[in-house]
């Protein structure tokens, strides 16, 4: 007989990486032919930070790191340094995140903006100095914008699907 704890964190853990491919899927899915104007919002990244915050037990370091790996294979990104940034924002994330109090969210979101803001600046200045082709610097300033938007959204969606899954120390 399974453990409920492990079923429950399993369940989990394929949920978000269903929601991923699903979220990827879109992404590559080739809606017009057109050169897009104006960047979206990086959902992953939001997902990822959103459910760090709630619930770091069912996103650990390896899946996050496979997700966004597969992630800049089927995109064409240079694989592994967006991987290894997002990897160490998620461990600042962990670091200012206490699990006994819950975080204010005014706090989480402070903290979260700050992480996009220098994931997105530490991938931009890597690649310039690299010479490695990628997107304006104005298209990533108005992406990177873009997701600080649109985490409040995702936020709450996640509070929503995660407060189901009880609180951080029920499965301890």
């Amino acid at each position: 007989m399974i453990d409920p704890v492990t079923s429950q964190r399993w369940l989990y853990r394929s949920l978000f990486v269903g929601i991923c491919m699903v979220i990827v899927f879109f992404q590559i899915l080739p809606l017009s032919t057109l050169p897009t104007t104006v960047p979206g919002p990086d959902l992953l990244l939001c997902l990822t930070f959103a459910w760090v915050h709630r619930r770091p037990e069912f996103v650990p370091p390896l899946l996050i790191a496979l997700v966004f790996l597969t992630v800049d294979m089927l995109t064409q990104r240079p694989p592994g340094l967006r991987v290894a940034l997002i990897l160490l924002a998620v461990e600042f994330l962990l670091s200012r995140h206490d699990d006994s109090s819950q975080m204010p969210f005014a706090a989480e979101l402070l903290f979260t903006v700050s992480a996009i803001v220098v994931l997105t600046l530490g991938y931009g200045i890597v690649l310039r100095l690299l010479a490695v082709a990628d997107a304006p610097l104005h298209l990533s300033m108005i992406q990177m914008v873009a997701t600080i938007l649109f985490y409040p959204l995702v936020a709450g969606a996640s509070h929503l699907l995660l407060s189901r899954a009880g609180g951080t120390g029920d499965l301890d």
